[in-house]
């Protein structure tokens, strides 16, 4: 019988801190690359410490978790479209160079293109994609 070590709460919450600074960090500099190295000096761990910290808290490394915030960012910003836009305006605002993988990985991940998101809110290489509601007549309803 195996029997599991209890889990250090210290080590728990100092892993938490470290996750917590780097994803403030990330949130507020979303708009341009960040490094692991950077990272690290924010966070003031090595890179196997905010790997650990990361696979602790999130059950992922932090490369993979900006990966899926930035996707999950730019899904809603595709969605939230109101004026006249384009995927690759909305893709490289939010950090995807390579519009190709972009693309692939984010179809894989929400199951469908992100053009398709975009035309589903409306707009799509500047066109509005929503039909005109029909206007009702002036006629009272008895």
């Amino acid at each position: 019988m195996t029997t599991q070590m209890p889990r250090n709460p210290g080590v728990a919450a100092a892993r938490r801190a470290i996750v917590e600074r780097a994803e403030a960090y990330v949130r507020a500099h979303f708009d341009a690359p960040i490094s692991m190295s950077r990272l690290c000096r924010v966070t003031g761990v090595s890179e196997r410490g905010l790997r650990n910290a990361f696979y602790g808290v999130h059950g992922v490394s932090p490369k993979r978790w900006m990966m899926a915030e930035r996707l999950v960012r730019t899904q809603v910003a595709l969605r939230a479209s109101r004026d006249a836009t384009t995927v690759t305006i909305v893709a490289t605002e939010h950090g995807f160079f390579e519009l190709g993988r972009f693309a692939a990985i984010y179809k894989k991940t929400f199951g469908e293109a992100p053009s398709e998101t975009l035309q589903a809110a409306g707009f799509i290489r500047g066109r509005s994609t929503h039909k005109p509601m029909k206007e009702h007549s002036d006629a009272t309803w008895i």
